[in-house]
């Protein structure tokens, strides 16, 4: 099937890995477009999951009409709190909470003297379809468990050359560092070969029992900015007050313009730590 009319839910990329990831959960592909729009400069794939028409594209655009739901499922950096333990490989889902629309953009605003941050713009909240897909599926995962994993193994069984970049890491790759340490400046090399077996640096955390999702599903708002964000004060600081969850950089531009259901792998802490073993396992 390659009608633009028959597709009614977009999957939004922003980078390569992100792409393969998604294309590898359809459950199968279409023709691409016969003719596309000569201002229309994407790429496409379609096909179809479940019952669903989907385009999975890198941004998006006028030639598929119909679309009434748009999904933006990229990684993120994780915002951890004593509230959200929020661990590499979890997912975080975008959705209203304390006033704020499921994102938030945290760099676009006014301080004041003795006063916190004032945001100047709102962006919109996800479709209202979505929400309540969320809150149905949240409900149902917190009763049942997901078998997200098992999926996932799935798909790596079927597509054995994306094992070694898709699958989870070793879980003791898995380092939140203390928030006063910063990596050293100009090292190419990632904790684990930096700081070896040295625990000190590390916030200590009991691993997740069988009856735990893993990775688990945390639903609230992202914090969206226009620059990366590798700062621990400033995670600190917005999860605290705001209750941030996670950072990305997409949903801002896009969610006044194409309002979305925003998804996000945590491939990385917001730290100045690098780790790149992640970004695999959390695009999927």
């Amino acid at each position: 099937m390659s009608q633009p009319n028959g597709y009614t839910i977009g999957w939004i990329c922003a980078i390569r890995t992100e792409y393969v990831a998604a294309r590898a959960f359809l459950d199968e592909e279409h023709e691409g477009p016969g003719a596309v729009s000569p201002n229309d400069n994407n790429a496409y794939t379609l096909g179809k999951i479940g019952e669903h028409n989907v385009v999975i594209a890198v941004l998006p655009d006028g030639h598929f009409p119909n679309i009434r739901v748009g999904l933006m499922v990229c990684i993120g950096g994780g915002a951890p709190s004593k509230r959200h333990d929020i661990r590499l490989g979890d997912i975080v889902v975008s959705a209203p909470r304390e006033g704020k629309g499921g994102v938030f953009q945290y760099d676009f605003g006014k301080t004041i003297q003795d006063q916190s941050f004032r945001p100047t713009r709102f962006l919109n909240q996800p479709p209202s379809v979505m929400l309540t897909a969320v809150t149905v599926i949240s409900g149902k995962y917190e009763s049942d468990g997901h078998s997200l994993e098992q999926r996932i193994n799935d798909i790596l069984r079927k597509k054995p050359r994306l094992r070694n970049k898709y699958s989870r890491p070793d879980p003791s790759s898995d380092r939140l560092n203390q928030s006063k340490v910063v990596h050293p400046a100009y090292s190419d090399s990632s904790c684990v070969a930096t700081y070896g077996a040295d625990l000190s640096k590390l916030m200590l955390r009991s691993e997740r029992t069988q009856d735990e999702d893993n990775p688990a599903i945390h639903y609230g708002v992202t914090a969206s900015g226009n620059q990366l964000t590798k700062d621990t004060s400033v995670r600190d600081k917005l999860a605290a007050e705001e209750n941030m969850l996670c950072f990305e950089m997409e949903a801002a531009g896009l969610m006044n313009h194409f309002p979305c259901l925003f998804i996000r792998g945590i491939c990385d802490y917001s730290d100045s730590h690098k780790n790149k073993e992640w970004q695999g396992y959390a695009s999927r």
